[in-house]
């Protein structure tokens, strides 16, 4: 059984027992007036403590909210990653690039003559993807940009062909000496 601090301090000769006897009605002294309401209460220990308590409490809500932003950055990269990998076009190699802007540096993928109309005119993009290029298309791009905009390297305005029917100059015929 643990013996009590004041019975140590006796044993160990660091108090004497008169000592001993005047804290004890010290502090029943104080405990009286305190009840009475003679005195006040010395509870800033108690404040404190209460104060130290408060501040972890808000430390470890800013703690969990960093961790759920990471946690939903990470869900975001991997819906990202795999919207890229379901999505995208198979690699051509073929002689015919198509050559676009990332990082004010010029780069070029390969691509057949379909591609290249489809990429021009809005229905494929271009996207980072695990340090290299990827085509795929303009609706999965929509999607990639709501999720990581910085993504994306090139997505053309999507135009409409101008039909045959709606053409202003289809009246006029091109002349066949014309030089360009």
């Amino acid at each position: 059984m643990s013996i009590s601090l004041r019975d140590q301090l006796l044993k160990a000769g660091l108090v004497n027992q008169k000592q001993a006897k005047q804290v004890g009605k010290d502090k029943q002294k104080q405990q009286r007036l305190v009840h009475k309401g003679q005195i006040e209460q010395d509870d800033t220990q108690q404040r404190l403590a209460q104060e130290a308590l408060a501040e972890k409490v808000k430390r470890d809500q800013e703690l969990n909210r960093q961790q759920q932003e990471k946690a939903e950055a990470k869900a975001r990269a991997a819906q990202v990653k795999q919207l890229i990998e379901v999505s995208r076009l198979p690699k051509l190699t073929t002689e015919d690039y198509y050559n676009f802007v990332d990082d004010k540096k010029v780069k070029r993928i390969s691509v057949n003559t379909l591609m290249r109309n489809q990429l021009s005119n809005g229905f494929l993009a271009i996207v980072h993807h695990a340090g290299g290029y990827e085509v795929i298309p303009r609706e999965a791009a929509l999607k990639i940009q709501e999720r990581d905009p910085q993504r994306i390297v090139q997505l053309n305005v999507k135009t409409e062909e101008v039909s045959v029917e709606d053409d202003p100059y289809a009246a006029y015929q091109i002349p066949d000496d014309l030089m360009w």
